[in-house]
């Protein structure tokens, strides 16, 4: 166990081992992996259904449903996610996620009509919307502030991890293997997870001192002495049982509120970067910058590419801050998707752009990194991070479901937009968003990193931390 020196008279504050922490923070990020093949599973599949010779054959409006269906069902299993985990708990909550996904991929494996798809698309995007709120709230808060960071990054990086391993099984096996490989992987979750402990933050908001205080001995190790710690979320769950808390506190108290309004922003941010519609077409920039690889290959190593920042993300986060790489991030962004911009302009124009095969590619990849090392993961990180335990569930609730309402609305846009403002515009426009993602985040974001929730509340409030919230 070690401790911080003291600063303004203030207390030191202990460090706990942090191997527990991993360990759950591991287990419950297995449920982001299997959000990820959830999300992956139509890239690799969709293709074989649609031939002339599929088993289940579609047309391209009934995929497109097929694709969509899950951000549907997210929206709609975001909303109640953080009600139901605030009465019976994050643990117990997580566990039963595990029911949609499984039913989901039994009805794939025993599909005979495509409206069994769709439903099978839904279900799985509702418990998709609901992992979406309450696995990052779970790592705020069972993690240290030294680690809140690095593990909120592992969301994130889960999540690319089961895109990654999809991706991979459906170029390599067929329709029921890849299948069953994704139901074993909630399976796998369900396994570990039920031996990790309960969110000492609710254990303590639902008047358990002693079951906190167990969770939190098993979370920070024999070493550290849990009853600074416990009684600091005494005090706060106090404070927050002396006040009655609804939806509506999110818009009439100060600090809520614009905690509400950058989370909403960094949403929004995240989806209008234009990400799925840049995945979405990373077969057509292969294709522009002449690139002879196989579309299946293209795919694996954009989401590998994912998931190798992601794992660089999770490292450094807690040393480099949210609000740098929230910035260097939304910044690099905009120059990919100008530079994107300017080579299909070229191109749409009539001029020869065979010299600048590289410059495609290259915007992809820089575009995918910096996405992967900030703008995807912090808006969810910061989600978990910037609200007190009675107002969490409701804000990630509503984040998540605007989250998901924006992944519908531009993977149904993309292809009108290409087609009113070329693809040129299209990324244009993306481009301008991400840089007003900069110069928002420059000026509104809090820094977060190495502060407890008490500490983040007074941040949003300018710093008074004696003004009522």
């Amino acid at each position: 166990m070690e401790a911080t020196g003291m600063l303004s008279g203030e207390a030191a504050r202990q460090e706990g081992s942090k191997l527990w922490q991993y360990i759950s923070a591991v287990s419950v990020c297995f449920l982001s992996i299997g959000v990820g093949s959830g999300l992956a599973w139509t890239s690799p599949v969709l293709p074989h259904l649609k031939a002339a010779d599929s088993w289940l054959p579609m047309d391209e409006e009934q995929a497109s449903w097929v694709s969509s269906l899950l951000a549907i069902g997210s929206m709609m299993g975001a909303l109640p996610a953080g009600v139901v985990a605030n009465s019976i708990g994050r643990k117990r909550t997580i566990l039963l996620l595990a029911i949609p996904f499984l039913l989901s991929w039994a009805i794939i494996l025993f599909v005979s009509k495509v409206w069994m798809l769709y439903a099978a698309r839904f279900i799985v995007g509702l418990a998709v919307g609901a992992a979406c709120v309450l696995v990052p709230t779970y790592l705020s808060e069972i993690a240290e502030p030294s680690v809140k960071g690095t593990l909120g990054a592992m969301f994130q990086l889960f999540l690319t991890v089961g895109i990654v391993f999809t991706f991979v099984m459906g170029a390599l096996v067929g329709y029921t293997t890849l299948a069953v490989a994704c139901a074993i992987i909630e399976v796998v979750f369900v396994g570990s997870f039920i031996f990790i402990p309960e969110s000492p933050v609710w254990l303590m908001s639902k008047g358990r001192r002693l079951d906190a205080s167990a969770a939190l001995k098993r979370l920070r190790g024999d070493a550290y002495d849990v009853n600074c710690e416990v009684g600091q979320l005494q005090k706060e769950a106090e404070e927050n049982a002396s006040r009655s808390s609804s939806v509506f506190d999110l818009v009439r108290l100060p600090a809520p509120r614009k905690a509400l309004f950058i989370c909403f922003a960094g949403m929004a941010f995240q989806q209008l970067s234009g990400v799925n519609a840049v995945i979405f077409y990373t077969v057509d920039i292969f294709k522009a910058a002449k690139s002879s690889l196989d579309s299946d290959v293209a795919a694996i190593l954009v989401s590998v590419v994912q998931c190798v920042m992601a794992v660089v993300a999770a490292g450094i986060v807690d040393k480099a801050g949210r609000k740098p790489l929230l910035m260097f991030s939304s910044a690099v962004m905009c120059c990919s998707l100008v530079a994107l911009g300017l080579f299909f302009k070229l191109q749409e124009n009539g001029s020869d752009v065979s010299k600048l095969g590289w410059l495609p590619l290259v915007s992809l990849v820089l575009f995918m990194i910096a996405f992967s090392i900030g703008m995807g993961p912090i808006p969810w990180m910061l989600t978990g991070e910037m609200f007190t335990v009675e107002h969490k569930g409701n804000a990630s609730s509503l984040a998540v479901l605007l989250n998901w309402f924006l992944v519908f609305l531009v993977t149904k846009t993309f292809p009108t937009m290409k087609v009113i403002l070329n693809s040129s515009g299209a990324f244009w426009v993306f481009a301008v968003i991400m840089g007003i993602a900069t110069v928002f985040t420059f000026f509104v974001v809090p820094e977060t990193k190495g502060k407890t929730a008490q500490e983040v509340q007074a941040e949003l409030l300018g710093n008074k931390s004696n003004r009522s919230v």
